[in-house]
């Protein structure tokens, strides 16, 4: 394989055969030129992307520090979780991290309002996040906020083979979130982020919103519905109000067996905080 062009001292395009590639790895180009014949031993990473020119494009802006850092986040997270994260991760996180990192810099702290429900929902992506802020402070002697182990968390999430798009992703944990804001505010109460009820209430949510997507049922025979109705009053109460809202908001409707699950774990909720 020979240098086609030098992106930096650890990137480097190469022809490989009919395929032109971006091959990775510590100082792979480093006392390299074009036509030079890379040393295959020092490549980490090899592969063909539709966005080669978007990456290029980013390692020639971003500091080379900056993608040094992402790839070993990237290949952390990939051996955490014992997978593959989809290709185009490189560019994603690269970008994110860089710009997380420039605003951090410059004294500009984005909150990211979803980071108590991304912790329950997304655990593993989310200590792969806090891991991601260690080592940035460790090589940059940056602290980013915590906020951003979220960020970090729903990029993974979304670049796992079985994860979905990002905006699908913001967008049911945007509805869980307002789920619950809705509940505490009918409620009056508040609840602690570590509480094993409100853990149990968020992830039914998540696989709720989930099955409805896909148009799987997970049904609750009437007699059930109608005596959890009688019995939590209140609960039930508060229940059709998340109904409404979510109605009113984003066009889901809650089937009435799903009422009668919401309801169970609000009035565990009730129980406990109020």
């Amino acid at each position: 394989m020979k240098i086609l062009k030098i992106l930096n001292n650890n990137a480097v395009v190469v022809r490989d055969g009919q395929e032109e590639k971006i091959a990775i790895g510590t100082g792979i180009a480093y006392g390299k030129k074009k036509n030079d014949v890379v040393n295959q031993q020092k490549i980490e990473k090899l592969f063909v992307m539709k966005e080669n020119e978007k990456l290029q494009q980013l390692l020639n802006r971003i500091p080379e520090e900056h993608f040094i850092i992402s790839e070993k986040i990237i290949t952390y997270a990939e051996e955490y979780i014992g997978s593959k994260l989809n290709k185009h991760i490189h560019i994603a996180l690269t970008d994110h991290l860089s710009f997380a990192i420039e605003r951090e810099q410059e004294g500009i702290h984005l909150k990211n309002k979803l980071l108590h429900e991304i912790k329950i929902l997304y655990k593993q992506e989310y200590e792969i996040g806090i891991w991601a802020l260690r080592y940035i402070k460790e090589k940059c002697n940056i602290e980013l906020p915590i906020d951003e182990a979220a960020y970090i968390a729903l990029h993974i999430h979304t670049m796992k083979d079985q994860g979905s798009d990002m905006r699908q992703t913001v967008i049911q944990t945007t509805i869980i979130r307002d789920i619950v804001q809705t509940i505490t505010e009918f409620l009056k109460i508040h609840i602690h982020e570590d509480d094993i009820s409100y853990h149990r209430l968020i992830t039914h949510l998540r696989f709720a919103l989930t099955r409805m997507n896909q148009n799987e049922l997970h049904t609750m025979d009437n007699e059930m519905i109608e005596m959890i109705k009688k019995k939590f009053p209140l609960s039930y109460q508060c229940a059709t109000e998340v109904a409404k809202n979510i109605l009113s908001s984003y066009r889901i409707t809650l089937p009435e067996h799903e009422l009668g699950y919401i309801t169970l774990h609000i009035e565990r909720l009730r129980k406990q905080w109020g």
